[in-house]
């Protein structure tokens, strides 16, 4: 399907990530009095994230972000599974609900027993005039535009973006408050950086593993979000087996699966965790594994795997999804058309699930 000058809609989308992401900050910024106002409203024992699929995975990095960030208790849970887990409910809590369309039965099914119980609820969603907009106490909207494909990356990466700088209004008291929205301001430019830094890179990476049929993903801290989401970027997309795991956590059990033909994409940042990276480099090097790292270090992590997809540096470590996953996005949109395959329809998906 032939996108303007884009072979894709998928592709077009996450050439659009930039924009996206500066327009759904931009906007967000100038409601920074109102989102004050509505949370003060509440006394919240508990933080709760919903959302399914993509959405799901958005509240989870909003989880490590606002956790982190903000000190408060938040667990995230998928809204096809919150009614049931209602009952343990601490009573007084808010919701985020995220949803691309704000039209999902899950997304909308959880919001109700939300508010069955008196909680206040925050969406976090693209679309103005949907039935979750109408049904939340206050609206974040994310301005990602009309997004077609319905492999999601765009519409993910300014969900991130709301929950990110929502992180930084939920009680933040630190000296560093002022560096981290600056950053978060000047996050286009770098997430455009990002993309021109891996288009032909991970082009090239999937034609060389076109015929693989297992891919793992590991990432650590706040970028298991990342390896969750690319997993399932690749499942949409490219119709192959793929799996996110928390990095160590691969050692216990999924590693009897590795051999010569199941690639592993590790986010290795160059932080506090980079000897981790290094030592899971080497363990599963033993194993044969084609190895590709995410990271913003060239040197020994770089030199360390098959293939390396650079971000660059800078990023603070509890945003640093937010560009992680870019190359993620683009090594599926590779895969799926170097396999034959419609990035923009995966023939067992819809959009919205109702």
């Amino acid at each position: 399907m032939e996108s303007d000058s884009y072979p894709h809609h998928m592709l077009r989308e996450i050439y659009e990530e930039p924009r996206a992401a500066s327009d759904t900050l931009n906007n967000i910024l100038k409601q920074r009095a109102e989102i004050s106002s509505f949370l003060s409203r509440g006394r919240y024992d508990m933080i709760y994230t919903t959302g399914s699929g993509t959405s799901y995975h958005a509240g989870l990095a909003g989880q490590y972000a606002i956790g982190t960030l903000a000190k408060r208790t938040v667990t995230s849970i998928p809204a096809s599974e919150f009614r049931r887990w209602l009952p343990m409910l601490t009573r007084n809590f808010l919701l985020l609900a995220f949803s691309q369309s704000g039209e999902s039965a899950d997304i909308l099914d959880a919001v109700r027993a939300a508010l069955e119980r008196d909680a206040s609820v925050l969406a976090i969603t693209n679309t103005p005039q949907s039935s979750l907009s109408k049904m939340a106490g206050y609206v974040l909207l994310t301005r990602a535009g009309n997004e077609l494909a319905v492999t999601a990356t765009k519409t993910f990466i300014s969900q991130l973006a709301a929950v990110y700088l929502l992180s930084l209004e939920l009680g933040v008291k630190s000296s560093e408050v002022e560096r981290w929205r600056t950053w978060l301001l000047e996050v286009s430019d770098l997430i455009g950086k990002t993309i021109k830094l891996n288009v032909k890179l991970t082009e090239e990476l999937a034609g060389k593993h076109k015929d693989k049929s297992f891919f793992f993903i590991l990432g650590s801290g706040p970028n298991y979000v990342v390896a969750l989401e690319g997993a399932l970027k690749l499942k949409e997309a490219c119709n192959v087996f793929a799996e996110g795991f928390a990095s160590r956590e691969f050692l216990h059990g999924p590693v009897q699966l590795v051999n010569e033909r199941t690639p592993i994409v590790l986010i290795a940042p160059s932080n506090e965790s980079r000897g981790e990276s290094l030592g899971l480099i080497k363990d599963l090097g033993r194993f044969k594994a084609p190895l590709i790292a995410v990271s913003d270090e060239e040197g020994e992590i770089g030199r360390a795997c098959e293939s390396l997809l650079p971000v660059p540096k800078g990023a603070p470590e509890v945003f640093s999804p937010i560009l992680n996953v870019v190359p993620l996005q683009l090594l599926a949109y590779y895969l799926s058309v170097s396999r034959g395959l419609n990035p923009d329809r995966p023939e067992k998906l819809s959009k919205v699930v109702r």
